[in-house]
């Protein structure tokens, strides 16, 4: 089997690989760099629930040990706090605040620990060369060659070598935003609580301030900068450190000690092509997207994550071109719509007047930024695949229930056949569609009883006849479903369809949609540029 060549060893270049392996599929990730990343305590980056959960299920330790989950989100105006939201426990979970060197290690640290992922360090891509049945790239550096392999997937950062070698253009805006920040070691008045300051009442301060903790009450500060405005110096950004501080903590500027600083700038860019052939982008390769939340990570993250299970599928499986397209199809597509959210919103939120005509109010205002920061609304929903390719057609057999097709499913309790308890995430990554059928009652059965009761019979048959590998798992309750619904989630975790009770057929019909359609069926004109 040829390898998969990952060419990058950043976050989602490495979750890449990992996430092939743990499908069976080997990759060889070329690695620019020597083969470690310095620390950059700074440089911290924001998870949803349901990616930081995937990381883990990948094997990272330090999304576990190292990163900070908040138990509240305030929100102030000038002197007054304006609302205070729970996290966690009965509340929506929080999302996970981790230094990207440290997330970068705990996936270094699993790539280690996995036979089926050759890292090279020092291997500089500087040609790459495809055909029908294989992809080959030339690197430089010590040791020189060739690598041959089923697919390439360019994981190479913004100045991505791979998406200039495939001629592939990066239109978009440049420094939509700026920001100065600080990490430090102090005592703030709220810990593991994140705050977001909207114009605060001290001289210099500027238009808004977030602070998000990290363990061992460390702290990321960071302060929206004028547009157009002078450049930061290490007095200037001291001084906002130190009045910040101050302000906080009653007039008196706590102990703290600085860590590290630096300015970060927003860039929103999207590539007009994510495939060429059997070339892939992903990541800052392929968008650039950081307006809030420092959550564009995030993003990359999904593409490794809806990408993986694809390739695996055409390694062991075969798959259709209507397969792989689906990649750009969904990604680009769900990255251009929060780019479009923030081009359509933001301008707003940063200005007084458009804000008086346009919103009724100030709440609004922080709640909208709040949900952008929480990874919710407008501008931080995961994704919705409304429209994707993969997606079965309208029957009179789908039932609503409260997840929207194309949405991550939610995490509830399921139950393999097996006897196995577990939460349905932990089944995900699998490279296999999961079957779930909401049967309340059946966690206080013997398994040998309603593995042979009622419908399960029937619906094992059916499963065991899907055009793809399946897994079927039960579950006491889904949101919105009643009794005897079944539910197709693809390896992703994305919702497909929901079945009143067993329907061999439709349920055929939607997971050979999942898979675009038979190995066999004519390929898609990929040479067109994307709008």
């Amino acid at each position: 089997m040829d390898p998969v060549i990952v060419v990058g060893a950043g976050p989602v270049g490495l979750a890449l690989a990992l996430a092939l392996a743990q499908q069976g599929v080997p990759s060889v990730v070329l690695d620019e760099g020597t083969g470690g990343e310095e620390p950059r305590p700074a440089r911290t980056v924001v998870l949803r629930p349901d990616t930081a959960a995937a990381m883990e299920r990948l094997g990272c330790a330090t999304v576990r040990d190292e990163g900070a989950r908040w138990t509240h989100w305030r929100a102030m105006r000038r002197k007054q706090e304006v609302r205070r939201l729970p996290l966690g426990g009965d509340a929506p979970p929080s999302p996970l605040h981790i230094p990207q060197h440290a997330l970068t290690r705990g996936l270094r640290d699993a790539v280690a620990a996995q036979p089926l992922v050759q890292l090279v360090a020092e291997s500089r891509v500087d040609a790459l060369e495809q055909d029908g049945d294989t992809v080959t790239v030339h690197t430089r550096g010590p040791d020189a060659t060739w690598w041959r392999g089923s697919h390439v997937v360019g994981c190479d950062g913004a100045r991505s070598t791979v998406r200039k070698l495939l001629g592939i253009r990066f239109p978009g805006r440049t420094a939509v935003e700026r920001h100065a920040v600080a990490t430090l070691r102090t005592e703030l008045p709220w810990p593991d609580e994140a705050l977001l300051h909207r114009q605060p009442s001290w001289r210099g301060a500027g238009d808004e301030i977030a602070a998000r903790p990290l363990p061992d009450d460390v702290w990321r500060l960071d302060w929206l900068l004028p547009p157009g405005g002078d450049l930061v110096t290490p007095d200037t950004l001291v001084a906002r450190v130190r009045d910040t501080l101050g302000a906080w903590c009653g007039g008196t500027t706590p102990p703290y000690d600085l860590l590290d600083t630096g300015v970060y700038t927003v860039h929103h860019r999207l590539a007009r092509r994510w495939r060429v052939d059997r070339a892939f982008l992903a990541g800052d390769a392929a968008h650039l997207l950081g307006a809030l939340g420092t959550q564009g990570l995030d993003e990359g993250l999904r593409d490794a994550e809806n990408l993986a299970w694809k390739l695996a599928h055409v390694h062991r499986h075969g798959g259709s071109e209507a397969l792989l397209d689906s990649y750009q199809a969904e990604r680009r597509s769900a990255v251009a719509a929060r780019l479009r959210a923030a081009d359509q919103v933001l301008p707003s939120l940063r200005s007084g007047s458009a804000l008086r005509a346009r919103l009724p109010g100030a709440a609004r205002l922080d709640g909208l930024l709040t949900d952008a920061h929480l990874g919710r609304g407008p501008l931080g929903s995961p994704p919705v695949h409304t429209h994707s390719p993969l997606a079965p057609d309208p029957s009179p057999a789908h039932v609503p229930i409260g997840t929207e097709p194309g949405a991550p499913v939610e995490d509830v309790r399921i139950t393999a056949p097996d006897g196995t308890a577990a939460r349905l995430r932990d089944r995900l990554g699998q490279g296999q569609l999961l079957v779930v059928l909401v049967a309340p009652g059946t966690g206080v059965w013997d398994r040998r009883h309603w593995q042979s009761a009622g419908v399960m019979p029937r619906l094992a048959a059916a499963v065991s006849a899907l055009p793809v590998p399946a897994e079927l798992l039960v579950a006491e309750a889904y949101p919105g479903a009643s009794a005897h619904t079944v539910l197709l989630v693809r390896p992703d975790g994305q919702f497909v369809a929901a079945f009143s009770g067993v329907r061999p057929e439709e349920l055929y019909e939607a997971a050979d949609a999942v898979r675009g359609g038979s190995p066999s069926d004519t390929p898609s004109d990929r040479t067109a540029d994307v709008n």
